[in-house]
Parts: structure tokens; C-alpha cells; sequence
């Protein structure tokens, strides 16, 4: 309370009870410095000099009032002492005085301690940062908005960025707060500023998508992929230190709730948003700020802009990574696609990168393994041939019409042998007509085309002939005079005598 100030209006008004009003302070106070004023001579005439006063209240006011109440608590000062220098709590102290006979409440302990222990307020140093060094992020509630597609109240969340120099900000309301979404924040902010700064101070506990940005290390490689791509730092605050980033604690997200979100019913998103973006270039914008005493927006146009980095031509690509393992089929699962690995990583886990035009595999040790185009349905399978082993590769090259091709160039033999095959009516013999072609690879077309040939000489145009004549390098026989051909059927018929003819004396069949 002002000394001087009081005794003017004592000696202007002889009522105590309006002084008291006026001044906000009990009427008995008045009515004791009153008699200390009088005691002093100080009701009428000027009034001493400040320094004159304030020696005077220093030697005769402290012994002319009345002494303040004494604490029910003094008697055990001592006790208490010794407590807190132990580190006991005050409800804890208060209990132990109760064991002992006290009968007074916790606040009269409490008011004790807190005069013993005087509280001193920590040093605040204000930190200015140069033009374009730094911007400050944050989410904060937006409460209930609707959602446009079913017209339904949903919660919600507001982005803001506030740049730290000129306090020129952006924000956006959201309905969500996935890795999708925070990246094209970031993105719609920087077009909206026109610029990116070097560096962007984030807060790590409030929102669930920026903790995750440092706790989980597959959102942690994509958010620092954005940061790459656009030119930026991320500097998480550190833990419950608010004051950090208190240009959008207070001037942002607190700003935005209490200016642009309080008292108003809850909206279409687009048009909140569109609202919230005229908001920022206006009253946000052209305010007188409490600290610059500037306007933000004319800081940020007249000097900010100019120093910001230039946004990057194209935005960035967004990639979301997972740990996956190569299954039995030599392909890994993402978001519900199936891509081909090398087959020796089979049964191994590796790194999936998948961004909106390829997907990228990685060892764990981050070595690029392959790169494929992003499947553009679910459960379509994309697949490099030189992924799987050599020897199922035939397999999913070679069709019907791929092997007819296949038999021609090899030559007419061949040809005729895989067209007998493949029009069994009954059983479909396209993989032996795979393996039948694939023994060009160990004998050549030629002794392959040979041993068809010899196969359809004796009217046994099978698979299982075609390998042994080839195994047994029939192939590279004459083939005998076409009226000396035997077909199949015939092979195995014996005349009577031949069957019988032991019986008469003649020799054993064998």
C-alpha cells in the first residue's frame, strides 16, 4: 500500500469507511494508520519530501501499529525447521504436529512454512532470434467442429506456426493427428509464408503425432525426410519446458483459442478454415503485438520474407516406413501390396520405404536393396524377375501361346511334340511342356529338336522319352528308314511262336 497515497485521502476525507472503499484495503488498517498519521502531524499541511516519509515510517511506524498476530505454529519453529531441512512435506508436517497435540488446520502450517521459505521467481531471459532463423510449432484443442462429409461434431485440433521474429503466424484446424496429416501442415504453412525458416521448435508432449516424431522411429525417419527435403532443423523443446516456445504457447495456440475459436459455434472444416486463414491475415496479422509493438504481418512483409529459405519446387513426397519380413514367396507386405525381395533375404527382416510413386526395400543396416513402382491396387504383386531363383523364372514367363512360340524356333519337331502336349483334352500339361523346353539349357536346341524327332520316329512323343534318348545320346543316332518305323503300339507284340514256341522245343521267350 502507498503511504503517501493514503495520507492524501486521509487528509482530503475524514471518513475511513470511504477511504477503505476506495482503496480496497479493511477499515481498521485506515483507522490505525490514521492514529500514526495523527500522532505524526500528518493529516494537515504538505506532505514530506518521499525520502523524508519513508525514514519516518522506518523509525515510528513498525512500534505505533498494533503487532501482528502471532502463528499458532511458532512454539514448534524449530521442529519445523529441522523437517524441512529433511525434506519433509508440509501436509506431512502438519500430520506429525497433530500427533503431538496441534489443533489448528493445514492452512495455518502452510502459511508458516511459506514465510519461513520465502520464494524467490526464477530469471526469465526473453530470447530474440534474427529474421527467418526460427519458427514455433504447436497443436492445441480446437474442441468440437463438423465434419463435412456427415455433418457430425468432431473433435478437433489447431496447427499453428509462429514465425519467432516477426510473429506473423499460421493455423489450421484438423480433424486428425496422423503422420499424414502433420506433414501437410508443415507443407501449407510453408506455402503460406512463402518461405521456410532454418529451424522449427516443437513441442514434444501435447500432440500424440509429435510425440510419436520422437519416439517411434519409423515417423521419426519420415519427419526428418521432410526436414531434408524443405530445409530445416527440428529442435524438440525439452521436456515440461513450456517457456521454450512461449511466442506460440501464448501468442499462437492460446491466441487462436481465445481470439478466433472462443464463443464461436462449431463449423464446416473448409470453412473454419478458410475463416482462420482471413483471421490470420487480419486481426492476428495487422494487431499491435504486446512485446514488438508492431504490427506481425507488416514485420514479417517489410523484413521476414525476404530472409526465409525459398519453398522447394516440388512438396515432399510423403514416405511412410515399416520393418517388414520377406515371406516364403520372396515378397513383403505394405499397406496391403506385396513387393518382390531378393531371394537370399528371404525369411530376413528389412526396412519398407513407401512413398506415392516407388517403393524402396532397405537391409537394416540402411543399404538400399531395391526399388519397385507403388502398386496402384490392393493385393496386386509386384515382382522383379531377377528377385526370384533362377529355376522358377521359366514358370512364370512361359505361357501357352510363350511355349508354341518357344517350340517354333527351335524347330518343327519340337514344335509338333509341344503341340501334342498341350492339346490333351483331358490333362493340362503346360508345366511338363516348361520342363520339356528347358532342357535346351543343359543339351542345346539342336539335340533337343533332335530327340523330338526321334521320339515322334517311334511314335512316343512323352516327356519321359524325350530326357532318356537325351540321356542316353539316342539323339545323336541315324534314325532308321521311315518303312522300318515301329510305332508304339507295336513294340511290345510277340508272334505265337515267339510265346510259345519253347513248348515244341524252339527257344524260352525273354
Amino acid at each position: 500500500m502507498d503511504i503517501r497515497e493514503l495520507l492524501r485521502h486521509m487528509q482530503a476525507d475524514p471518513s475511513n469507511r470511504n477511504i477503505a472503499r476506495t482503496l480496497q484495503v479493511d477499515r481498521r488498517t485506515v483507522a490505525q494508520y490514521r492514529r500514526w498519521a495523527s500522532e505524526q502531524g500528518l493529516l494537515e499541511g504538505a506532505l514530506p519530501s518521499v525520502e523524508d516519509l519513508q525514514a519516518l515510517v522506518a523509525t515510528t511506524l513498525d512500534t505505533a501499529l498494533p503487532p501482528q498476530n502471532v502463528s499458532s505454529v511458532e512454539p514448534y519453529r524449530e521442529q519445523v525447521l529441522q523437517w524441512r531441512r529433511e525434506g519433509v512435506e508440509i501436509a506431512a508436517i502438519h500430520q506429525r504436529l497433530q500427533e503431538g497435540g496441534f489443533t489448528h488446520g493445514y492452512m495455518a502450517v502452510y502459511r508458516f512454512v511459506k514465510a519461513l521459505e520465502p520464494s524467490t521467481p526464477d530469471v526469465v531471459v526473453r530470447v530474440e532470434t534474427p529474421p527467418g532463423r526460427e519458427a514455433q510449432v504447436d497443436f492445441g484443442s480446437a474442441g468440437y467442429q463438423l465434419d463435412p462429409e456427415t455433418g457430425a461434431r468432431r473433435k478437433a485440433w489447431v496447427f499453428v506456426m509462429t514465425l519467432s521474429w516477426s510473429r506473423h503466424q499460421y493455423a489450421e484446424v484438423v480433424f486428425e493427428q496422423s503422420v499424414d496429416t502433420w506433414i501437410q501442415l508443415h507443407r501449407h504453412a510453408f506455402e503460406f509464408f512463402q518461405g521456410v525458416p532454418e529451424r522449427l521448435v516443437i513441442d514434444n508432449l501435447k500432440a500424440a503425432i509429435v510425440t510419436a516424431c520422437f519416439d517411434d522411429p519409423q515417423i521419426q525417419t519420415t519427419y526428418r525426410e521432410c526436414a531434408e527435403h524443405y530445409g530445416f532443423l527440428i529442435a524438440p523443446c525439452r521436456v515440461r519446458t513450456p517457456e521454450h516456445k512461449g511466442k506460440v504457447e501464448q501468442g499462437g495456440v492460446h491466441y487462436v483459442k481465445r481470439n478466433f475459436l472462443s464463443g464461436r459455434e462449431p463449423g464446416v472444416l473448409p470453412d473454419v478454415n478458410a475463416a482462420l486463414r482471413r483471421w490470420c491475415l487480419t486481426t492476428a496479422g495487422k494487431r499491435i503485438h504486446g512485446t514488438t509493438r508492431e504490427r506481425p504481418l507488416e514485420r514479417f512483409q517489410d523484413v521476414e520474407q525476404q530472409r526465409l529459405q525459398p519453398v522447394p519446387p516440388t512438396p515432399y513426397d510423403l514416405a511412410r516406413w515399416k520393418v517388414a519380413k520377406v515371406g516364403r514367396d520372396g515378397h513383403v507386405t505394405f499397406e496391403r501390396a506385396y513387393y518382390s525381395a531378393p531371394c537370399h533375404l528371404l525369411g530376413q527382416q528389412v526396412y519398407v520405404r513407401g512413398g506415392s510413386r516407388e517403393v524402396r526395400l532397405y537391409t537394416l543396416d540402411h543399404q538400399l536393396v531395391t526399388t519397385h513402382d507403388r502398386a496402384t491396387r490392393a493385393g496386386e504383386r509386384v515382382t522383379k524377375l531377377e528377385h526370384l531363383p533362377p529355376e522358377k523364372v521359366d514358370g512364370l514367363l512361359l505361357d501357352r501361346p510363350a511355349c508354341r512360340e518357344t517350340a517354333t524356333e527351335i524347330g518343327i519337331a519340337t514344335a509338333q511334340v509341344v503341340a501334342h502336349l498341350l492339346d490333351d483334352s483331358a490333362v493340362d500339361r503346360l508345366r511338363t511342356v516348361i520342363r520339356l523346353l528347358k532342357l535346351r539349357e543343359p543339351y542345346g536346341e539342336a539335340r533337343l529338336e533332335a530327340a523330338c524327332a526321334r521320339a515322334l520316329h517311334f511314335d512316343d512323343p512323352r516327356y519321359a522319352t524325350i530326357k532318356r534318348i537325351l540321356l542316353n545320346d539316342q539323339d545323336q543316332l541315324p534314325l532308321p528308314p521311315p518303312e522300318t518305323r515301329v510305332s508304339s503300339a507295336s513294340t511290345f507284340v510277340r508272334t505265337a511262336a515267339e510265346l510259345v514256341g519253347h513248348l515244341f522245343g524252339g527257344a524260352l521267350w525273354n
